[in-house]
């Protein structure tokens, strides 16, 4: 990757720590900061406190998945998500219905060079269109 995506910092939201940690070192190799969450609580928090240019999601989490896609969108309008999922429901592209700011559905072990092109693409996309900010603190009361 090359200036502009070296500096892609990336919410990986997904319910196998394991795989989310080897995606997370590749990335890490091509130069994205990764932050990682197994849960949407998780997930949420990082999402309050940390601005993010793209995000990778497992939507095997069902409604967990959604509430970090809705939360996310609210709180970083129009933030590209990498869908990642193992079954063929969404091969209709519904995916795309249920989470609007979907820009891609890859499978459950994704090509991890392929992976890094996408976040590449639509986290420097959404960085230069100067979408990405801080996040200020929200209190939930």
């Amino acid at each position: 990757m090359s200036g502009l995506a070296q500096l892609l910092r990336v919410l990986i939201v997904h319910g196998n720590g394991d795989l989310a940690s080897i995606w997370s070192r590749f990335l890490g190799r091509e130069g994205v900061v990764c932050r990682l969450a197994a849960n949407a609580p998780q997930a949420i928090e990082l999402l309050r406190r940390e601005p993010f240019d793209a995000i990778v999601l497992d939507v095997e989490m069902r409604e967990d998945a959604i509430a970090v896609s809705d939360f996310a969108d609210y709180r970083h309008p129009g933030i590209p998500v990498i869908a990642v999922t193992a079954r063929s429901f969404f091969s209709d592209g519904a995916v795309f219905e249920l989470i609007p700011n979907a820009r891609s559905v890859q499978p459950a072990a994704p090509r991890l060079p392929d992976l890094a092109a996408l976040i590449a693409h639509y986290g420097s996309r959404y960085r230069a269109s100067g979408a990405r900010r801080a996040v200020p603190a929200v209190s939930m009361r």
